[in-house]
């Protein structure tokens, strides 16, 4: 087994979303225990098929009291809030409508930026940002080649699209400057068509998810990603 990447802890794990779900409840206890917690449990959610599933597995804790959860966006498609291809919509199918308690729930509008930047600098650290792994090495929707892996310092919310053009519609993201305000950042990586961008993350190669800094960063995979 390769060693973890300098920059986080990697864990193989059986099962992915379970694995999130019991990492995400955890955090959910630590965080309520800090004295510096203000009782507001903090989390930034993703998108795409790994994300939908770890959002089933974790609607069903029974360890996490929702009423103290706050939901942010880690990116988004610039598209309607209910277009199939709209990470909020996934993230309401999979979670919002399962939990009885509903937490506040931030979408990003990517007309209005500086609105949400404003949001998140007005907070304290998120506790936990969730993050994928593109085939290409991507995460959130920081491309490779993309302008926004260079956004200037300040810049947490930064509009971006793919210059290779495989990954369709314009998007909002999270900068590395905003992922690194983090307490703990989750990478979910599973299945065998993520093998090469997690063997060039593990190798060391320069692309985006490799870019990631937070106070902790975490990678979840399966043997699949790892193996191929």
């Amino acid at each position: 087994m390769p060693s973890s990447p300098p920059f986080g802890d990697l864990r193989v794990v059986a099962d992915v979303p379970t694995a999130f779900a019991e990492v995400v409840a955890t955090e959910f206890g630590t965080a309520s225990d800090e004295a510096t917690s203000d009782g507001t449990f903090r989390i930034a959610l993703s998108g795409g098929d790994t994300a939908r599933a770890c959002y089933e597995a974790v609607s069903a804790s029974k360890a996490i009291d929702w009423r103290a959860v706050e939901c942010f966006l880690g990116d988004e498609r610039c598209v309607a809030a209910d277009d199939p291809a709209a990470n909020q919509r996934l993230v309401r199918e999979s979670l919002l409508d399962r939990v009885g308690d509903l937490p506040a729930f931030h979408p990003i509008d990517w007309q209005h930026l500086d609105a949400y930047a404003a949001l998140l600098r007005a907070r304290p650290p998120l506790d936990i940002v969730h993050l994928g792994l593109g085939p290409d090495g991507h995460t959130a929707s920081l491309f490779p080649g993309s302008e926004a892996l260079e956004a200037a310092p300040d810049a947490l919310v930064v509009l971006n699209e793919d210059p290779s053009g495989r990954n369709p519609h314009p998007r909002v993201t999270f900068t590395f400057a905003a992922i690194a305000r983090s307490r703990l950042v989750v990478f979910t990586v599973a299945g065998a068509a993520k093998h090469g961008a997690l063997a060039g993350v593990l190798a060391g190669e320069d692309l985006p998810a490799a870019r990631v800094r937070a106070r902790r960063v975490l990678w979840l995979c399966d043997a699949e990603a790892l193996e191929g």
